[in-house]
């Protein structure tokens, strides 16, 4: 397939995507632009139409996946607008099973891999709206005393930071087999939250 067979807008995406299958095989280590065209099935020059260079496309696959955690995460709040009990549980939950169904892209996601952020708008403004996106689902809870009060901000890094090491844990099979063996992930999700809220969550 060369450059031709796609629609406008079409490539870029399906380099991404090509990006993504080789990082579920072999990691970052092993991506580059050219093994994403062979991947692709296009010319070794195309993915520079779209690409500077490797950390611009690391940078996109980055971009997509807060793009679409983002989609997951409104979906939630959606169906728990009115239950923040439920709704903080499952956020955190929906986040972990993002990170369960896409490790290698989760994990450059919330790595240093890109070097100069700042250099890719797309990537800051997505990160900066997911981050938006729960500071949300916090002032929801505070304003009915699941969480405390305090800047939402910080409360958010809080929350935030337990779930991730949660996460991190599981997908480097650090949580000890003792614990897996009695306790189910999102058992320890909601063991994890109920650290920082002020009732109890279920």
């Amino acid at each position: 397939m060369t450059t031709s067979n796609y629609h406008h807008g079409d490539l870029k995406n399906a380099l991404i995507k090509a990006g993504v299958k080789i990082l579920a095989k072999e990691g970052v280590g092993g991506l580059s632009l050219r093994k994403v065209a062979k991947q692709a099935g296009v010319s070794h020059a195309a993915p520079y139409s779209h690409f500077a260079d490797k950390q611009a496309l690391i940078a996109a696959i980055s971009t997509e996946g807060f793009k679409q955690l983002y989609i997951q995460i409104e979906e939630i709040r959606a169906a728990h607008r009115n239950r923040p009990e439920a709704l903080l549980v499952e956020t955190a939950w929906a986040y972990m099973q993002f990170a369960f169904n896409e490790p290698d892209r989760f994990k450059l996601m919330f790595s240093s891999v890109l070097e100069k952020e700042k250099e890719y708008p797309d990537f800051v403004e997505s990160s900066k709206k997911n981050f938006e996106q729960i500071v949300e689902v916090i002032e929801a809870c505070q304003s009915v005393g699941i969480l405390r009060s305090g800047p939402s901000d910080l409360t958010t890094v809080s929350v935030w930071s337990m779930v991730h090491g949660l996460v991190m844990l599981a997908l480097e099979g650090q949580i000890p087999h003792a614990v897996l063996d009695q306790y189910n992930l999102k058992e320890m999700l909601v063991f994890t939250l109920n650290q920082l809220t002020m009732v109890e969550l279920s």
